[in-house]
C-alpha cells in the first residue's frame, strides 16, 4: 500500500480557535502531518507526493463561488483596518436563501460556519494540495492498487458544498468520491471520524448514487450538534443513502465495532464498487477531544472490519489530533487492513 502526501499541506497552520467561546491553540496542526507520516511509514507503507490535479475535481463538489471565497479572503481581509490576524468570522446569517453581501466580512459569515476555520495566506495552497493528496491516491485505485492512504491535512468531512467547518476547507473525501463517480463506479463512503462528516452527507443527501455511512459520538451534545442523527436518511431521490450510527460518549471498541458492523452491512447491500474510508483517528481514548474510547488495538480491528467487504480502498485522512499515540493508531489501522486478504483492484 502506499500512502500520498506534499509538504505543502504543512503550510496552513491556524494559531488558534474557539471552545465554548475561549480562545484556545487550535489542535489541527503541522505536526500532525509528522506523527502520521511516521505511523504510516512505520507500517510499511511507501510514501509518494502527489500531482497537481487542477481545479476541476475541486469544482465537480465545491461552488465556484466559494472556491473564489478561500482563494482571495485572507487579501482582501488585510485591507479592513485593525482586522484579525487570520481570517475568523463573527456574524452568520439565518439561512442560506439570503442575500450575498460585497463585505468581506459578511461573506467570511456566509462562508466559514464556525470559529475552527481561521483562513491564512497558506490555507488556500495547503488545502488544494491536500485534494491532490485525496485525488492522487484515487488515481492508484484506478492504476491498480487494491488499496491506497491519502495524508490529507488539512482535513475535509465537516466542509459543504460552499462552507467550511470544523478545520475542514475543501473536501477531499466527497471530492474523490465524485471523481469515482465520474468514472461510472459506484462509490461508497464509511467516515469512523469521532464526529459526524456532515459536509460529506450533506453533499450527497439528495443523491442515491453514493452512500454515504457515519459511525460518530452522539451529537445530541457533540459537534457538530446539528447533524448526525440517526432520523438524517437522505431527501428526495437520496432517502435510505445515508445512514447514521451515534453512539454514546465513551464507547469503547467492542460497541463502536457493533455499530460499524450495521455499518458495512448497509455497504454491502449497496455493492458499490468501490469504498472511501473517511479514516478519522479521534475516537481514540486519549485523542484531546476526548469523546469516545477506542483503543490503538480497537483500530486494528476497525481496520480488518472495513477491509472484510474485499472492495478497492481509499483511505482519507480525516481527524486524530496530537498525542503519542497517534501515528501508533494509524499503524494499527493499516496493519489491521492489511492483514485482511484483498480485493480485485479496479483496473
Amino acid at each position: 500500500m502506499k500512502a500520498v502526501f506534499h509538504s505543502e499541506q504543512k503550510r496552513h497552520y491556524p494559531k488558534h480557535f474557539l471552545s465554548s467561546g475561549a480562545r484556545k491553540p487550535n489542535p489541527e496542526q503541522p505536526a500532525r502531518a509528522d506523527a502520521l507520516l511516521a505511523g504510516a511509514q512505520a507500517a510499511g507503507l511507501d510514501v509518494v507526493t502527489p500531482a497537481d490535479y487542477g481545479s476541476a475535481p475541486i469544482a465537480a463538489v465545491h461552488s465556484p463561488e466559494y472556491i473564489h471565497f478561500l482563494k482571495h479572503i485572507f487579501e482582501r481581509w488585510q485591507r479592513i483596518p485593525d482586522a484579525s490576524e487570520e481570517v475568523v468570522p463573527n456574524i452568520h446569517p439565518d439561512s442560506r436563501g439570503v442575500g450575498y453581501p460585497k463585505s468581506a466580512v459578511g461573506q467570511v459569515g456566509y462562508h466559514v460556519m464556525d470559529t475552527s476555520c481561521p483562513i491564512s495566506a497558506d490555507t488556500f495552497e495547503s488545502a488544494r494540495w491536500s485534494v491532490n493528496t485525496a485525488m492522487h491516491a484515487a488515481h492508484l485505485l484506478a492504476d491498480g492498487e487494491s488499496c491506497a492512504y491519502a495524508l490529507c491535512r488539512p482535513p475535509g468531512h465537516h466542509a459543504f458544498r460552499d462552507l467550511t467547518g470544523g478545520f475542514c476547507y475543501f473536501n477531499n473525501t466527497a471530492i474523490a468520491a465524485q471523481w469515482f463517480r465520474s468514472r461510472g463506479l459506484r462509490p461508497a463512503i464509511v467516515d469512523v471520524d469521532l464526529h459526524h462528516g456532515n459536509g460529506t452527507q450533506n453533499i450527497f443527501y439528495h443523491r442515491d448514487d453514493v452512500l454515504t455511512v457515519s459511525v460518530h459520538a452522539d451529537p445530541i451534545r457533540y459537534y457538530p450538534f446539528f447533524w448526525g442523527h440517526a432520523r438524517e436518511r437522505g431527501e428526495g431521490a437520496g432517502r435510505g443513502f445515508n445512514l447514521n450510527l451515534p453512539i454514546a460518549r465513551g464507547t469503547g471498541d467492542d460497541g463502536f465495532l457493533d455499530a460499524l458492523e450495521i455499518g458495512l452491512e448497509r455497504v454491502a447491500l449497496f455493492a458499490p464498487d468501490v469504498l472511501v474510508v473517511a479514516l478519522g483517528l479521534d475516537a481514540f481514548e486519549g485523542d484531546p477531544f476526548g469523546g469516545l474510547s477506542v483503543t490503538t488495538a480497537g483500530f486494528r480491528r476497525i481496520g480488518a472490519a472495513c477491509a472484510g467487504l474485499h472492495l478497492p480502498t481509499l483511505l482519507v485522512q480525516e481527524g486524530g489530533y496530537l498525542c503519542d499515540e497517534l501515528g501508533l493508531n494509524l499503524a494499527s489501522f493499516v496493519e489491521g487492513f492489511a492483514g485482511v486478504s484483498r480485493a480485485r483492484p479496479l483496473a
